[in-house]
């Protein structure tokens, strides 16, 4: 037993693992960033770094063909905290190599603790408009309104990994069962009239009913490319069903040009109203949404060129953040590497509405854990200073006998 835990101990303290363990992290950040041009950013990063494998297919079977991001950070994590351990020795001449040690493994420990805690959201902001809510880049979740009250409406949500499974749907607050008949992550989304021989209608119900052909598509992960989710949803009463509605995220319209050239614009369809109960009641399919404590109004977006060009040059946002109880209410500029931090949030200026001039899009990432890759680079920066600093003076020392 005790010249199996030896092993097992020589094994993770080993250096020769450190070496393979950051050959193939090389190999992996090399592949993946030849893979981002297929797959874009977020879906590289799930695919290659936040998972234990990267999985291929064969068929319809998936099959590990590489350790993954998480596989090869914890084995490493793991080597260096079990080398730590094992040689440490409190010395003022080690104490370089033991700070740049701890910087590296609290690094690894926050590349973790980002990739699960992490959140990312996007805030379209108009001018004038506050809003007080977040969209998701990528979930989506069907909304049914109640709009009975005039003073505030109730809301039940159904998230995407509940409509993706198909499973019906009760709530207390809805006097009606949500059936999911059909769902697809992403679709082309036609004009009835333009397509030849249409399929039979998805829906009975609702505005968008019998006007748009629905065709799946496989979702597109490219940074450039855009998913229009599509569902068909049924409600069910007790009486039986009540109808079927089409949803979707967006439709195409076409728009005209200033110069009289027309061209097609997506965009997001209201919500579907209907009656039921003696009740008024809304139904859509939109990003999911999280909702803060606070609000933000676009005052100005400032958009600069090069002269000359259409290369933009600069481009901010003059924001008012106000709360409900009067606490907060101040005018920020949020502009490049000038984001703004509040309540655990950080806003930082993404895009804009190249339609739309007086739109605004910013980026809302809450990261619990921001601060310790800074933390990480500072320790083991004093660990490299302090370790040359030794050898430094230990060779103007022997200079010095020698002269």
């Amino acid at each position: 037993m005790n010249d199996t835990v030896r092993r097992c101990r020589d094994f993770f303290v080993s250096l020769k693992l450190t070496v393979v363990l950051l050959a193939l992290g090389i190999i992996l950040v090399f592949v993946a960033t030849l893979d981002q041009v297929n797959l874009g950013i977020w879906a590289v990063q799930e695919k290659y770094f936040r998972s234990f494998f990267v999985l291929a297919r064969v068929g319809d079977i998936p099959v590990p063909v590489f350790p993954g991001g998480y596989l090869l950070g914890g084995l490493l994590l793991l080597n260096l905290t079990a080398a730590h351990v094992a040689r440490f020795q409190f010395t003022w001449k080690k104490a370089g190599i033991q700070l740049t040690h701890a910087g590296l493994i609290l690094l690894l420990v926050g590349e973790l603790l980002s990739g699960l805690l992490q959140e990312d959201f996007a805030m379209r902001l108009e001018e004038g408009q506050p809003k007080d809510f977040a969209e998701s880049y990528r979930l989506n979740e069907v909304a049914i309104i109640d709009r009975t009250d005039p003073q505030h409406d109730e809301v039940v949500v159904i998230p995407e990994a509940i409509i993706g499974r198909g499973d019906p749907v009760r709530h207390a607050k809805l006097p009606f069962r949500v059936v999911i008949k059909s769902y697809y992550p992403n679709s082309r989304t036609q004009p009835k009239a333009q397509v030849p021989d249409p399929p039979p209608a998805l829906a009975t119900h609702g505005s968008l009913a019998g006007r748009y052909v629905v065709t799946p598509q496989p979702v597109t992960y490219k940074p450039d490319d855009r998913n229009l989710p599509a569902a068909a949803v049924e409600l069910v009463g007790p009486e039986g069903p009540i109808g079927s509605w089409l949803l979707l995220t967006a439709v195409p319209v076409l728009e005209r040009a200033p110069d009289g050239s027309s061209f097609v614009e997506w965009k997001e369809p209201p919500p579907q109203a209907f009656d039921y109960a003696g009740r008024q009641w809304r139904i859509t399919l939109r990003a999911q949404r999280a909702y803060k404590p606070f609000t933000l109004t676009l005052l100005k977006f400032s958009h600069d060129r090069y002269a000359g060009t259409e290369i933009p040059r600069n481009f901010s946002s003059r924001v008012r953040l106000t709360t409900p109880d009067g606490q907060a209410n101040r005018e920020v500029l949020i502009y490049m590497n000038n984001p703004l931090r509040f309540a655990g949030l950080t806003f930082y200026q993404a895009s804009f509405d190249r339609a739309n001039p007086k739109v605004t899009i910013l980026q809302v990432v809450r990261n619990p854990s921001w601060l310790l890759p800074y933390l990480a680079c500072a320790v083991m920066s004093a660990g490299l200073v302090w370790q040359f600093a030794i050898h430094l003076a230990a060779f103007a020392r022997q200079r010095r006998a020698a002269a």
